[in-house]
């Protein structure tokens, strides 16, 4: 029986016209003319005997039911790009992993240690997009995630079934240089010949500039809290989106991060980056593999997991 679909020329033209609301920009963008663009639609509409755009005194618009239909094709057109993209890589195999992961741990933790899975499985190809928020994996292509925070939080996932990676020490750190500014003995000097510098109280990190991260609005006060301290000024500074921008402008001296310890580890090692403090944050957050709740699990699946356990132990 004859599938009752419109040709796919006639979807990628429609869908490049919703993006634009314009005909002619989604003929720069698929390098035909306009003409073909809107015979292209036309045919649609004959198609599906319903009108999706309408005129406007500066071109074109959706209507309701065109706004909804795109939506749609949207959706089904990106599903179709991505498994032409697995066949492409070779993955039609059953090797393919999609991974959705926490932008940081994925770029500082994950992605270094993935030439030691490539030599374990060369059969997986492992494909990452970046999440920071439970979804339904019902409406995506993700075989799993590694996910960041709190027991709860992980519990109250539904559909889903989880197993704790790493826990999150969140320390203060800083540049060394920072810490040297403030009248230290330099690593070297007379008065401290083999010494590291000296760690700083929670009573003076109180008064020095405090890196924010936006998603973490409260972490500096937790912090000040736990330590018992007073610190007026812990919701002020620079905030930022990520970790690794966090860290980055901390070793510029801009001033100190509270970032998760195993996320920092190459700049600790480099000596670009010091822990100002041995106070951490308490908390329950820790990172999570996270996986649908169903019983069958992929091939490509249980090798990355048995990986993964071996890898953060």
């Amino acid at each position: 029986m004859r599938r009752k679909i419109p040709s796919l020329q006639a979807l990628v033209c429609f869908d490049a016209a919703a993006r634009h609301q314009s005909y002619t920009r989604a003929a720069q963008e698929l390098a035909l003319t306009q003409g073909a663009v809107s015979r292209q639609i036309g045919a649609l509409e004959a198609f599906v005997g319903v009108a999706l755009f309408q005129r406007t005194r500066h071109g074109v618009a959706l209507t309701e039911r065109g706004a909804e239909y795109a939506q749609q094709v949207a959706g089904r057109l990106q599903g179709l790009e991505q498994d032409t993209l697995e066949v492409m890589a070779g993955s039609g195999r059953g090797g393919s992993l999609q991974l959705a992961a926490v932008p940081t741990f994925a770029t500082r933790w994950l992605i270094p240690r993935l030439p030691a899975l490539a030599a374990i499985h060369p059969e997986i190809t492992v494909h990452i997009e970046t999440r920071t928020r439970p979804f339904l994996f019902a409406d995506t292509a993700f075989d799993a995630a590694l996910y960041a925070g709190t027991a709860e939080q992980v519990a109250n996932w539904a559909g889903t079934r989880a197993t704790r990676l790493l826990d999150e020490q969140m320390v203060p750190v800083c540049s060394p240089a920072l810490v040297a500014g403030l009248g230290q003995p330099a690593p070297g000097s007379p008065q401290q010949p083999q010494s590291p510098l000296s760690p700083l109280t929670p009573q003076l990190i109180a008064t020095l500039p405090l890196l924010q991260q936006s998603t973490r609005p409260s972490a500096w006060r937790q912090w000040f809290d736990a330590a018992g301290v007073a610190a007026p000024m812990a919701l002020s500074g620079s905030r930022y989106e990520l970790f690794s921008m966090t860290a980055a402008a901390a070793a510029q001296g801009l001033g100190l991060a509270l970032v998760p310890r195993l996320l920092v580890e190459p700049e600790l090692a480099r000596g670009e980056l010091m822990v100002a403090c041995a106070q951490v944050l308490p908390g329950d957050r820790a990172y999570y593999l996270v996986q649908p709740e169903r019983a069958e699990e992929r091939p490509a699946l249980s090798g990355f997991k048995a990986w993964l356990l071996g890898a953060v132990r």
